[in-house]
């Protein structure tokens, strides 16, 4: 566990309080099991804690609307800054990089149709600085295989699809689609028509996604 600080400036003044950081990002992100009482480890809001300067119950009233230490708290957890330490970046970073680097040993090859070992991928990403986005590797595939392509040839077989989205459940499918979505026709009737293309290896995971969102309702045709 490491302490860190979060922090929030309202009205002109700052606030900080000593926090737990893995159990603060998870009262951050509500996570499911997330302990404020847990994340928080002073009784006192400060405007610095290096100093020690608390901030009085008034203060706190006027900037936040409450005196109450843990409320406070949560507020400054979730719309303020969760000061992250150099180790806790390091972790998040190579974490990403090891989610690109299985995604890619297990659904990429060369020209030729052989596969790459993850100690190659790696080197290549390194080689290649790709910039791993904190987003799910999926959607951001092409993204990659663009700059790794400058170090080491690769390929992902991929499947363009064709979808018709009836206008009913078009709001909730467009959030699955967008991610791999190359084209887009919104029809009179309110209906949508997209061209998705992403990696063969998540196409069914994807076929239920979107059958889930539209209630099995979309027409989907498979395109060469």
């Amino acid at each position: 566990m490491a302490n860190t600080t979060a922090r929030i400036k309202k009205g002109g003044q700052h606030f900080e309080v000593l926090v737990d950081l893995d159990e603060a990002m998870k009262v951050r992100k509500d996570e499911t099991g997330a302990s404020l009482s847990s994340a928080v480890l002073t009784e006192s809001i400060f405007h610095n804690l290096k100093s020690g300067e608390q901030a009085s119950h008034n203060e706190l009233e006027v900037a936040f609307g409450t005196s109450d230490t843990m409320e406070v708290a949560e507020k400054i957890i979730k719309t303020g800054e969760v000061v992250r330490t150099t180790e806790s970046i390091k972790q998040e970073h190579n974490a990403k990089y090891k989610q690109v680097v299985d995604f890619l040993s297990k659904n990429a090859v060369s020209p030729e149709g052989r596969p790459y070992t993850p100690d190659r991928i790696m080197k290549a990403l390194t080689e290649a600085h790709v910039n791993v986005k904190n987003k799910p590797v999926e959607s951001q595939v092409q993204e990659i295989l663009d700059q790794l392509g400058k170090i080491l040839p690769i390929k992902i077989e991929t499947k363009k699809v064709k979808l018709i989205i009836p206008a009913l459940h078009t709001g909730k499918a467009y959030a699955t689609v967008k991610e791999f979505m190359i084209q887009e026709d919104w029809k009179n009737n309110g209906d949508l028509e997209v061209i998705v293309q992403m990696p063969t290896a998540l196409i069914f995971d994807f076929y239920d996604k979107i059958n889930g969102a539209t209630h099995g309702s979309v027409m989907s045709e498979e395109m060469k």
